[in-house]
């Protein structure tokens, strides 16, 4: 079956088509056909399509909504000039799989969007308000593309770590303010690290019970997970994306009375604050320069700046310090593996987190590190490493797509009972 899996975000969509089904999944054989994006929506948009072994398409468009901008999508998808295999007409797209950011407690696993669904999905807004609205609107899109013949999966970011103990996902706040507002922290890019377990327990050849690893997710977002038993213990995002690491443009943990103190000294508003944590902090803010790490590494090494020093420093500082606590609270780990686009491609980054962990068991080897390719899977711990690393590029599209034939096929969604940790 072919799969349109679609992430919407704020002004953008992101689309691959996946030919899936569940003897392709049972062989791991799934294939993206094409993937591409469309960005600037409601201005002159950017349309950047591939199909799979053909020549890239770019151009610019006019697209003023999100309907306009699928549209324009699919007409790529299903004509002569993408050359999909197998996909003619809008008949050969047979279901849809969206990204949605926020499930709150009610979604725990991918589900067909109905009305009820998608007015639970509503219902998690105000939890995410940044994403949520935009998931909607790329649902709401589809359905008038496509009408109502082809089925809509919503697939939950946070539903990966619906398996957090209590112990890891309440705050130390009054127990009454968690059970009236379900205030928690529930934890995102859950299908990014899922995928890590399942790819990582495939390169290993053992069953998802065996899966006790560490997951780092570097990109402009960050998140570790701890996942033991192959189900998340802990992550470092929390209540929203904000917390845990430092990031592309966000604080990550911040003492919530320097928000009091710097609205109180700058005449800010709490509207402001959140916005300066969410897009002026983390990398760009501690830098002055830029949030993209390769700019940041070029700054350091071409020119010696020393707050490009300081950003890197504080970035690789705050993902040490998951992994040591995740170790500590898993009781050991079998294995580090790193993706996302800083994970996957800066051996660098790689290096400067892992060093100085070697009484942990994590021992690098330069040379492995050094020569892994981006998007390439690799192991570039020593051999001597009691804890292996890993790079492994990461692949959310994929299980999105299985999901979606799963949900529609009435098919059972993988479980997760991770085993007790340490601490529980």
């Amino acid at each position: 079956m072919n799969i349109l899996v679609l992430n919407s975000g704020s002004s953008s969509i992101k689309f691959q088509v996946v030919k899936t089904d569940q003897d392709l999944i049972a062989r791991d054989g799934d294939r993206c056909l094409a993937k591409g994006q469309v960005e600037r929506i409601g201005s002159l948009a950017l349309v950047h399509f591939q199909a799979t072994g053909r020549p890239p398409l770019k151009e610019d468009a006019p697209l003023r909504d999100y309907r306009c901008a699928l549209d324009r999508i699919v007409r790529w998808v299903i004509s002569p000039e993408s050359g999909i295999e197998g996909i003619k007409s809008m008949a050969d797209i047979h279901i849809i799989g969206h990204r949605v950011v926020h499930g709150g407690e009610k979604f725990r696993s991918s589900t067909v969007i109905n009305a009820e669904v998608l007015e639970g999905i509503e219902d998690c807004i105000e939890l995410a308000p940044l994403h949520n609205p935009a998931n909607i609107r790329g649902i709401r899109a589809a359905a008038e593309v496509f009408g109502r013949g082809v089925p809509q999966v919503a697939v939950f970011d946070t539903s990966f770590h619906a398996t957090m103990p209590e112990t890891a996902y309440l705050y130390g706040i009054p127990y009454h303010l968690y059970r009236r507002y379900k205030i928690r922290r529930y934890g995102f890019h859950g299908t990014s690290h899922r995928y890590l377990a399942y790819r990582y327990r495939v390169l290993k050849n053992i069953p998802k019970e065996k899966v006790d690893i560490i997951t780092l997710h570097l990109g402009n977002g960050c998140s570790a997970c701890a996942i033991k038993g192959g189900g998340s213990v802990n992550t470092s995002m929390g209540f929203t994306p904000l917390e845990g690491m430092v990031m592309g443009t966000r604080a990550g943990d911040v003492d919530v009375s320097v928000i009091e103190y710097l609205a109180h000294k700058e005449g800010l508003s709490l509207p402001d604050m959140i916005t300066m944590l969410n897009k002026q902090s983390g990398l760009l803010g501690l830098s002055g320069l830029t949030s993209d790490m390769r700019e940041l590494l070029e700054e350091e090494k071409d020119n010696g700046d020393r707050r490009a020093t300081l950003a890197i420093d504080v970035f690789c500082a705050s993902a040490r310090r998951r992994i040591g606590s995740y170790l500590a609270e898993m009781g050991g780990a079998d294995a580090l593996v790193f993706s996302g686009g800083i994970g996957e491609n800066s051996p660098a980054i790689r290096k400067r987190i892992c060093a100085g962990l070697e009484a942990l068991g994590i021992e690098l080897d330069a040379a492995r590190n050094t020569a892994l390719k981006g998007g390439q899977t690799g192991e570039v711990s020593t051999k001597a490493s009691r804890v292996k690393i890993l790079v492994i590029p990461t692949n959310e599209e994929l299980l999105i797509a299985r999901d979606a034939f799963r949900a529609v096929a009435g098919l059972p969604q993988p479980t997760f009972s991770p085993r007790k940790t340490r601490r529980t």
